[in-house]
């Protein structure tokens, strides 16, 4: 393990790991300064790859993923070669999640929660299925976030809407209808460009003003 100075990957070879572990790579085996992709047929023999899940480092290879630990051999029969990885269950899920994250570092698996820290919700977890979901930079969200926000104010008089804002830049928007949802979007991307004079004129030109 990590506190331990790590044991040879391939006493580990069909366990689980976990991230933070660190595993010896054989002792013959071609280190190689930088990450390798993930690729057997073109190893050169006796090279070892790092595949999905391991992360070089001065101690051997840093496991990032939960999973079990695989080893596949290089062509020719070369033990100290081919290549280690994490087979690991996780899935990219098609849902829309607004949560925090306790651990974002680049070494270790990120970990997100959805409830804060008296254990409650406060608006976090699975965002509907409708909705229009964008891109802006941090500057317009920190704006958007900002108390009192006069351009949140303006768009609250124009129609009734729920909004999502994220330090990731993202913004998910949802308006009674799909057309007043556009042009809210419209409007929060235009906004990083106009003036708060330009913005009021642009507002006072849509249908209900």
């Amino acid at each position: 393990m990590a506190g331990g100075g790590g044991v040879p990957a391939e006493s580990r070879v069909g366990q689980v790991v976990l991230p933070g572990d660190v595993l010896l790579p054989p002792a013959h085996a071609e280190q190689d300064p930088e990450r390798l992709p993930l690729g057997i047929s073109a190893a050169p023999r006796g090279r070892l790859l790092c595949g999905p899940g391991l992360r070089r480092c001065a101690g051997g290879l840093l496991v990032t993923k939960c999973g079990l630990l695989r080893h596949r051999q290089a062509g020719g029969g070369a033990a100290a070669g081919g290549a280690y990885w994490v087979d690991s269950q996780q899935k990219r899920v098609g849902d829309l999640i607004y949560g925090q994250f306790l651990v974002a570092n680049k070494d270790m698996e990120p970990e997100m929660v959805c409830i804060d820290s008296s254990g409650r919700a406060s608006g976090m977890g699975v965002i509907g299925q409708d909705g229009f979901l964008f891109k802006v930079s941090l500057g317009l969200i920190r704006k958007l976030l900002a108390p009192k926000c006069e351009i949140i104010q303006e768009l609250s008089q124009l129609y009734p809407f729920e909004l999502v804002l994220g330090m990731n830049g993202r913004i998910w928007v949802k308006a009674k209808t799909v057309q007043q949802t556009l042009i809210i979007v419209n409007i929060l991307e235009a906004c990083e460009y106009m003036t708060a004079e330009q913005r009021k004129q642009a507002l006072a030109k849509l249908p209900g003003n």
